[in-house]
Formats: structure tokens, sequence, C-alpha cells
């Protein structure tokens, strides 16, 4: 099979710095909420890329739960590799690829742990059985065989049947709090639009980049 002729040309509307927001948390809303409209499958899926305790970047695809002003939320296993690349180097990127609208979000920046009062309402409202997976899996690790997971997962079903799964130690929440976030939309002849925010002690500036 021959992959490098495969081609694929872009021509949604473009993208200039006159008709951007001022605020890139306002035009990540719009974009997002554009992609979820036009019934992206997965429209809060993302890439978050870390460096891992062993020096080598990775990346692995996480979903958005919550964002505001202050950043960029999203649940994982505290002791799973991601979350040891965290505590280790808190630098992180998050990569959104919307491919019906052709768009692209890269936002990079200090990732945090949320409170326990915020890991706990979002693992109550997940349903049991996320949560009961949540127990079972020691994310990252690695385990004999798929059997020993599904007999972890009907232990805890089973440990758990007459309670709600309480919240894990080891589960939680982090926030990216974003210092840039780039926009790029796809344009005709791959001279592509990208919108770059970066954080001053105030606002944003915002230049436009080379596709």
């Amino acid at each position: 099979m021959r992959i490098d002729t495969l081609r694929n040309e872009y021509n949604f509307s473009g993208l200039t710095r006159k008709n951007v927001d001022g605020n890139p948390i306002a035009l990540f809303k719009k974009w997002l909420k554009e992609a979820v409209d036009s019934n992206e499958k997965e429209p809060t899926a993302m890439t978050l890329s870390t460096v891992g305790v062993d020096g080598f970047p990775q990346s692995r695809i996480v979903l958005l739960k919550f964002f505001d002003e202050s950043g960029f939320t999203f649940f994982t296993n505290y002791l799973s590799e991601k979350g040891k690349a965290i505590k280790k180097k808190p630098l992180v990127c998050l990569h959104f690829f919307w491919r019906v609208s052709e768009r692209q979000v890269q936002i990079t920046g200090l990732a945090e742990k949320t409170s326990k009062e915020i890991s706990q309402n979002y693992f109550q409202s997940r349903p049991p059985e996320s949560r009961i997976a949540a127990w079972a899996s020691e994310q990252s690790r690695e385990i004999p065989s798929r059997d020993y997971l599904e007999q972890r997962f009907r232990e805890f079903s089973s440990k758990f049947e007459n309670q709600s799964p309480p919240l894990p130690s080891f589960w939680g929440g982090y926030k990216v709090i974003p210092q840039k976030i780039e926009f790029w939309q796809g344009r005709s002849n791959r001279l592509h639009d990208r919108i770059l925010y970066e954080k001053t002690s105030d606002s944003w500036a915002i230049k436009r980049l080379a596709p």
C-alpha cells in the first residue's frame, strides 16, 4: 500500500487575527461547540503528551471534562505512567484534532492536581461500572492476563455490591493551566492558518505563525 500519495484538500473558511476573539478560552469554547454540533465522534478527546520518567516523550488519548479561564481538566489514575510523569515534570501538552471541521488546537501548560472535592464530585457522577473499573485497574502496571483483570473487576464488584464505590486515593483530576494555545485551521494548498496565543502577565499576546 502506498501512503505517500494519499492527499486531502482543506476547504473551510480562514482564520485571521481580525476574526478571532482576544480571549483564547472563548474561541476554544466556540470551536468545541462547533465540533460537537458537527457530530465529531469524540469531540472532547485530546492527546496528552508528557515527558516520561525515563526521559522519553509519551502520548495518549484522554477526555476533557471541564474547562474555564483557569484551565483544562481531565481525570486519571495518579499512579499511572502519565501520573508519574506529571509528578516528576508537570509541563504537558494537550492536542485536539477535529477531522470534520479540519481544525486542531494545541495547549501547552502546567498540570496540577485538582482539589479532592472536584475529583470526588466527578467520580460520583460516573456510572458504577466505571467507578469499579478505576479500583480494578492497576493502570500501566504489567498484569499476567486479561482474566486477571476481569477477576479483579468481579472482586471489587462484589466488595461494593451494597454500596456506592468510593473515590480511590490514587485517582483524581489534573488541571492544565495554559501558557500557550495554538489554533490551526486547514486551508487550501497547504497554506494553513495558525494563530498562537501566549500568556502575558495580564492578558494574551496573539501571533500568526507560518504553516
